[in-house]
Parts: C-alpha cells; structure tokens; sequence
C-alpha cells in the first residue's frame, strides 16, 4: 500500500516540474527580461523593399549618396603611368667644368625663377673672361691703328701695302672679340650670373625640387649623365596609357580620362588627352598616348602605376563604389534609398567593374540615392525576410 501511494506522490511530482518549466520557457520566448533592448527589426514591404523605423539603429549603419551621371568608359581600366610633365619641367645641367663650393636647394624644396640652387667655381669662365678681355683691349688698340692709318691715306702718307695690314689687323682683332663673346654665350646660354668665375646655378622657373644629385666639392662637366637638378611642377602631370589597337579609333585628342590609384582608394581623377601614338609597340602590341593630369592637391606622384578609364564622348551612366553593388548568381542589384527608412533593391546592368567603382548602364537613373555602405546589412535583411516568409 505505501509504495503505491509512493508511485502516485512521484508521478504527480514529475508532471508539476513538466508543466512549469513548459510554462517558463514559453515566457521567457516571448516576453522580454527586465531592462533588456528590443532592437526593431526591418519590414519588408514588397518582394525587393525593407523598411525601417525611424529609431532603428540599423540605420546608423547604412549611408547613401546621391549619385550624378557621367560618361561612361571605352573599355576595362587600362594599364598607366605618371611621368613628369616635361613642359614644366627644367633639368639643370652645365656647359662647363668646375667644382660645387655651395648647395642652396635640397630635394622637396619649393623654388622661384632665377633662385641660386648652387654656386660653381669653373676656371673656364676665368679663362673665357680674360680671353674675351684680352680681345677687346686689342681690337681697341688696333682701331686706334686703323684710325690714324685712314688719316693718312689721302695724303699717300702711308703706303697700299701698310694701309692694307692695318685694315686686316683690325678685321681680325674684331673676329677675336666676336669668337671671345660666342664663346661666353655657349659656355652660359641661360644668362647665368657670373662674377668672376664664380657660377650662381639659378632656377629658371618656379617649382619644386624633385631630384638632385649634386653634392658638396662635385666635379662637374657637361659630360655628367644626370642633371644637377630637377625642377617641375608638381600641379600638372604626364599620363602615360598603353592603349589596345581595337580601340585606338575611338580615341581623339581632348577625350576625358578617369584615373585611379591604389594610393587613394574611392578617389578618380581627372586627365585630357594631348597626344595621340604614332607607333605600335611590337612586343605588347600596344599605342602609347598621353594625357595631362591637373593634380591640383599634388596627390599624384611622378612614376606612380595607375588604372586608367577613357570616357565616352557619347553616353552617360551612374558610376557607383564596389561597395554598393551585391551580386547573387549572374546577376546584379544596387539598394536605392526612396526616402528615410525606405530602401528599394534594384537589379542593374554592369558595363564596367573596375578597382574602385563599377559603371551601370541599364537599371539606375543620375540623381537617385544609391546605398553605398550597408549594402550587406540590407541584402542580408532582405534575404531573411524572405526565408521566413518561404
């Protein structure tokens, strides 16, 4: 008798622990604990739209811009170069033997035309001087000759034979001076100031020092295989685009060009093409042209590697950052913001993926707000919307 009422006792033990945690866990499912954030979730309202309340904290998470049309590009970024721009570019070199007594420019230093960048002894000007000194002294004492020999022609004072020697004389001495003075001008064809032979190496434009292998007590000659200095102006560039023979019609001179550099991620800029190649490299196969960059911010730098885009002259499209374009199987879709909290998936054509941004053809209109960061948050809300709904 007493184990039966033992049995009993257990079993109605057993359900009472069973009906209460069944109770627990279903409170503490659907009822939130005491201090515990409830994060309001996203609605999908159609078949490609999310919409979130205005106090979601999502949303601190997904920025938008409004994106332009532009151009769009010929073809897939194109392998480029910067180089000096050599209009603005000065390498200073010599005519002239002689030794560096004193630097005035280091590398990086900012110079305005006709700034002492070094001084330079050349005995060469000293003997130039004393030569060209030498010549004028005898041209006058011969002119003086040549004077008075004149004088005395009418009167037959002086022979033929003398006349003549004294007219040669001073001929010569004239040519002397002149060849003294040439002399000079080929050993300073850019007016360098000279005082004795002391050399003052001056910049003949403003601009930036870029490179420099002078260096204190230097020999130099005009046989040196690299300038003294270089000087260019860091605010305009070259662009060097080895361009594919199928494309070179389409190319004209004045076409755009986008650019891009691993350097400044999410930044383009801007170049106009100057010079179209007239040969083609046997080995690539391929036509170097050149554009001029403005580089205003002087971002860019001479030999940097860069990817180049040459625009349509013709056409525009919505050029949108990597980041905002998903992709599921073949296809492509960008989240357009419709308004505060409304955020519409678009499927879109790609003409061009490049680096940095993409260039749509078809599915975007210029001015909408494209969803540029979130891009991820959003999809995968919306994909689990739609598996809950499935």
């Amino acid at each position: 008798m007493n184990n039966k009422w033992l049995r009993i006792a257990l079993s109605i033990l057993v359900l009472s622990l069973l009906a209460g945690w069944f109770f627990w866990s279903r409170s503490s499912v659907s009822l939130p604990r005491k201090g515990e954030l409830v994060v309001p979730s996203a609605t999908r309202v159609g078949a490609d739209v999310l919409r979130y309340p205005a106090d979601a904290p999502q949303l601190s998470m997904i920025q938008s811009q409004a994106i332009q049309p532009s151009p769009m590009p010929l073809t897939d970024a194109l392998s480029a170069r910067l180089a000096y721009n050599e209009d603005v570019t000065a390498r200073m070199s010599v005519g002239f033997s002689g030794r560096i007594v004193e630097l005035k420019a280091a590398v990086g230093d900012s110079v305005k035309a006709g700034q002492v960048l070094a001084e330079i002894d050349s005995p060469d000007f000293g003997t130039a001087n004393a030569d060209l000194n030498k010549a004028r002294a005898d041209e006058e004492r011969k002119r003086l000759a040549f004077e008075r020999a004149k004088e005395l022609v009418p009167g037959e004072a002086i022979s033929v034979k003398d006349w003549e020697a004294v007219e040669s004389d001073f001929a010569q001495a004239k040519a002397e001076t002149v060849r003294a003075e040439t002399r000079i001008k080929n050993l300073n064809p850019f007016n360098l100031t000279i005082t004795g032979q002391r050399v003052l190496l001056s910049s003949p434009s403003n601009g930036v020092v870029t490179e420099r292998t002078a260096t204190p007590a230097l020999e130099v000659n005009p046989s040196l295989p690299a300038p003294l200095f270089v000087v260019t102006d860091p605010k305009s560039l070259w662009l060097m685009i080895d361009l594919p023979e199928n494309i070179v019609s389409k190319v004209k001179l004045g076409s755009a060009v986008s650019v891009e550099s691993d350097a400044f991620p999410g930044e383009r800029f801007m170049a106009k093409i100057i010079q179209l190649g007239q040969v083609v490299d046997p080995n690539s196969r391929r036509v170097t042209i050149r554009a001029r960059v403005e580089n205003g911010a002087r971002k860019l730098l001479p030999e940097m590697f860069v990817r180049a885009y040459v625009l349509q002259d013709r056409g525009n499209g919505v050029c949108v950052p990597n980041s905002s374009v998903v992709n599921q199987g073949v296809y492509s879709y960008v989240y357009v913001e419709n308004s505060p909290g409304d955020f519409l998936r678009r499927k879109v054509t790609l003409q061009i993926r490049g680096g940095d941004f993409s260039c749509i053809s078809e599915g975007l209109q210029g001015g909408e707000r494209i969803v540029v960061t979130g891009t991820l948050l959003l999809d995968a809300e919306l994909m689990a919307r739609v598996g809950s709904k499935s």
